[in-house]
């Protein structure tokens, strides 16, 4: 497998919540780090993915956002901070 993406995440098939077109895959990368996607159940079959099976999260993307809650205390703050939704 030769991709362009360098964000390529090796693990094992946790779990597949299936829809009715798509599904959720659920990947254990090891060290309590886990990921997960929604593809299509064509994608699933194409693939042979089944619980237990190596699979590899790529992620490919032009910008990767990164917060952090605050640490609120004023309640005025709170109205406005998205932390507290």
């Amino acid at each position: 497998m030769k991709l362009s993406a360098r964000n390529k995440l090796q693990g094992k098939v946790l779990k597949i919540d299936e829809g009715v077109i798509t599904a959720k895959v659920v990947l254990d990368l090891g060290n309590n780090n886990i990921i997960s996607a929604i593809i299509s159940k064509d994608a699933i079959e194409d693939l042979g993915l089944q619980v237990g099976s190596e699979a590899f999260a790529i992620i490919k993307s032009t910008e990767v956002i990164i917060g952090a809650c605050c640490d609120c205390k004023e309640d005025e703050h709170k109205k406005k901070c998205s932390c507290h939704g």
